[in-house]
């Protein structure tokens, strides 16, 4: 085998994806035919599911499977690029017999333990998996199965309404679990765990997931040593990239290079966890289904939009992981600018998960480069409350002393295009503030010649109609109008027309890493990030955050559990905006 001299891998192993490649060429020659024949198909589940009643992001129920590739609806698991001599397996009513085996690579971690688990136990309780599958852990921590199993049981819940047979659903679940210990970058450790794989697959089609639940840094080389040594003969292979992806345009791009050599786009999965909160999935739906939105959704009828993120609590425990990004590639760079464009896209053709990210990927297009000027940035210092004191972010024993790094950025952005020109996009994000939350607020323009007025006073912004989609906690959706008070005189008030989730739907809202589990194993992309999307994404802050880094800007000091700088108050005056989030008239 050739010397491999790419800069992507540490290992001197190289991997030519010809035979990939050129699969996936008879593979589209093949779809073509097919298309001229058939149109989309639905294949049903082997098994009715009488408790499922969650649907797919594509909108469809799951108790029906639809596999998308490439944009378009034909079944991706009935014609499949990745078996043996070229050919294709056909799932039918005769070849449903597919093994399901989900890998969490870095599954002692805290993000396995405490989100991917518990997600996987989920929907396994509610029916959602397919009915033959394994849970493979895979790390450097040297553990048996049953320790594997003991680790996760602590963190498996069921649902809230406690519905019967939880404590069987968990030993059942558990029994599933197995567990391999191996490097990162080692074929062969990878190559034992395919062994193991294909002993629990007993020669039955098998499709193969793999969650990389592990720092960046060595992203390359476990999608190296799988694709190698451990993807599937006869199946899909699938792979879930957490993020941070890349610190910047240039290592974002070369981290995407580095992964096509080994995996072809429509194989990564690039997770965003935000995308799969119930709010934020019920934006298009708001949007694009009540006709009293959509006609006011531009520059016409909105003065502004405000996404605003806060967490009550600093950097505890990751101050050395977060001091190498910061609070805007972490949180603004991604889940923020990834909600703005869901937000702010036109109609898209369709629902499918194409036509959807070209809609995206044309407002990040839009957008103008962040100025400096546009931005604020904040960290928080030590503050004592009482008896309770709270540190700085520069005490983590992992910070440096001189760290500039911000835990807090406020900035506006602009879309130039016809919809959204001139209206600010405010940001927010922020660690140690007052509380913890994330909603979007849509603050409305002024009524022209507004009967009412006198009756407001010289602030007009309190007349001002806003609707806002509280993401976390106690998601709730709500629309701030004015009203009479009832009496004699002419008094007037703002209030709220509200749908609180809780209230209106007592059953749990699934967390986000469900929603997107289920759909990576069903093959939806809607929800995850595409490449081109992530260049994009990256070319409006890269400029920035060098800009920051070379002039080395100091931030701006808040205490520790406050409401963060004063910077962004002047920053909003600056776009005659106020934060929406000041006010004690919110639910």
């Amino acid at each position: 085998m050739a010397a491999h001299l790419s800069p992507c891998s540490s290992s001197s192993a190289s991997f030519t994806p010809s035979s990939f490649k050129n699969k996936t060429t008879h593979f589209t020659k093949f779809i073509t035919l097919i298309r001229e024949g058939h149109s989309s198909r639905w294949v049903s589940q082997i098994r009715p599911r009488n408790r499922f009643q969650l649907k797919s992001s594509n909108g469809h129920p799951l108790n029906a499977l639809s596999f998308h590739g490439d944009g378009n609806s034909v079944g991706q698991e009935q014609f499949e690029p990745r078996g043996k001599e070229g050919t294709f397996p056909v799932l039918d009513s005769k070849n449903v017999g597919s093994k399901l085996s989900i890998t969490v690579v870095g599954a002692s971690g805290d993000l396995a333990k405490k989100k991917i688990f518990p997600a996987l136990f989920a929907l396994y309780y509610e029916d959602c998996l397919p009915e033959d599958f394994i849970v493979f852990g895979f790390a450097r921590t040297k553990m048996t199965d049953e320790e594997l199993r003991t680790m996760i049981s602590r963190t498996l819940t069921c649902r809230i309404d406690k519905r019967a047979n939880c404590e069987d659903k968990m030993d059942q679940f558990l029994k599933r679990c197995f567990y391999h210990s191996g490097l990162y970058n080692s074929e062969e450790n990878f190559a034992e765990l395919d062994i193991k794989l294909k002993e629990k697959e007993a020669g039955r089609k098998s499709n193969r997931l793999f969650y990389l639940s592990i720092p960046p840094n060595i992203f390359v080389d476990v999608v190296r040593c799988a694709s190698l040594r451990a993807s599937s003969e006869n199946g899909w292979t699938r792979v879930i990239v957490e993020k941070p992806f890349g610190r910047d345009s240039e290592s974002s791009a070369e981290l995407t290079r580095c992964l096509k050599q080994y995996l072809a786009e429509d194989q990564i999965f690039r997770i965003d966890h935000y995308l799969g909160k119930e709010l934020v999935e019920n934006l298009s739906v708001l949007r694009f289904s009540n006709l009293v939105f959509e006609p006011v959704w531009s520059r016409n009828y909105i003065r502004n939009v405000q996404l605003i993120f806060s967490e009550d609590f600093g950097t505890e425990g990751r101050g050395g992981y977060f001091d190498k990004y910061g609070i805007i590639r972490d949180i603004m760079q991604n889940h923020l600018l990834q909600i703005l464009a869901l937000f702010a896209m036109e109609t898209p053709v369709s629902l499918d998960a194409e036509d959807i990210r070209n809609e995206k990927v044309k407002v990040l297009r839009s957008m103008r480069p962040l100025q400096l000027e546009d931005v604020v940035v904040g960290q928080y210092k030590g503050h004592s409350k009482g008896s309770k004191s709270f540190p700085a972010y520069i005490d983590d024993p992992t910070v440096p002393n001189d760290s500039l790094t911000p835990t807090f950025a406020a900035a506006a952005l602009f879309i130039d295009n016809a919809r959204w020109d001139g209206v600010p996009f405010l940001m927010k994000a922020g660690k140690a503030l007052h509380t913890k939350g994330a909603e979007i607020r849509v603050q409305f323009r002024h009524v022209p010649g507004n009967l009412y007025k006198r009756n407001f006073g010289t602030d007009l912004d309190k007349a001002t109609n806003e609707l806002v989609l509280r993401v976390q906690p106690d998601e709730a959706i709500y629309l701030k109008i004015n009203n009479k008070v009832p009496g004699l005189g002419m008094r007037l008030d703002r209030s709220n027309l509200n749908l609180l989730y809780s209230a209106r739907y007592p059953r749990e809202i699934p967390d986000a890493y469900e929603r997107l589990l289920l759909d990576a194993i069903e093959g939806e992309r809607r929800l995850f990030i595409r490449s081109d999307e992530l260049d994009a994404a990256w070319s409006l802050f890269t400029p920035l955050l060098n800009e920051l880094e070379q002039k080395k800007i100091v931030p701006e000091l808040y205490p520790y559990g406050s409401r963060g700088p004063v910077g962004p108050h002047y920053l909003a005056a600056k776009h005659n905006v106020r934060w929406g989030d000041l006010g004690d008239e919110d639910l």
